[in-house]
């Protein structure tokens, strides 16, 4: 694992509204490393997301956690969420605040341009998979339980896909209905529905059961990313 560096930076929301105060984490004295943009989850950017963006750095990339509540009314920011990825996915103000943030991410010294991804959970994994359709540039996207855009055949045109998810969970059809149009397209991906979890088992481990899914999902995901990403 890399020693690292941390620190808080301000991100530029899209068309100059504000910005997003975000958790920066990369790897010390490396030379150019991968980037990824880190997607919270409801509750913000908060202790838990901190963490593994963290962990992310101790792999060798410089990852971006950004904060889609900063600077602005909650409540408002929920309903900007739930609006696109309801009624408005692929076209909406977080997908746009999320480009704005793949971009700042890929202007700090010594991210690699090229090699950037997204993960993301919950609500951040919905927008991961947003991203994964509408970024071309972006290499790899990782999702838990996160709930698919539509249209869905929109992902035939997406980078590759690692998801991880609960088998009781309103998100575990989603997962079957995303692997599906991937196979269609023949997008690479791995896709994997965990036996006796429930939502949030990645963040929050409740049984052994979760914490194994957790680990397992973990290096399933860091394997996917050296393949596309590293």
């Amino acid at each position: 694992m890399f020693p690292i560096q941390e620190s808080v930076i301000s991100v530029p929301r899209a068309g100059g509204n504000g910005v997003m105060e975000s958790f920066f984490a990369r790897p010390k004295d490396t030379g150019s490393v991968p980037g990824l943009v880190v997607i919270h989850e409801a509750f913000g950017l908060n202790d838990n997301i901190r963490e593994i963006t963290r962990q992310f750095a101790e792999q060798g990339y410089a990852a971006l956690a950004v904060d889609l509540f900063s600077n602005r009314n909650r409540m408002l920011c929920m309903l900007q969420v739930f609006h696109g990825m309801l009624i408005r996915p692929l076209h909406n103000s977080i997908l746009s605040d999320l480009q704005a943030a793949m971009a700042s991410l890929r202007r700090e010294a010594g991210v690699n341009q090229d090699r950037t991804g997204a993960v993301g959970f919950c609500m951040g994994g919905a927008y991961a998979l947003q991203l994964a359709v509408t970024e071309k540039d972006i290499k790899v996207a990782s999702v838990f339980y996160g709930a698919n855009p539509k249209p869905l055949e929109a992902l035939a045109q997406s980078c590759p896909i690692v998801g991880s998810y609960p088998d009781k969970d309103f998100t575990t059809e989603a997962a079957r209905e995303l692997e599906t149009v991937l196979v269609k397209n023949n997008v690479p991906h791995d896709i994997k529905i965990y036996e006796d979890t429930k939502h949030s088992f990645f963040s929050r481990q409740r049984t052994a059961v979760e914490a194994e899914a957790s680990k397992d999902a973990w290096q399933r995901m860091l394997s996917f990313f050296h393949e596309h990403l590293s």
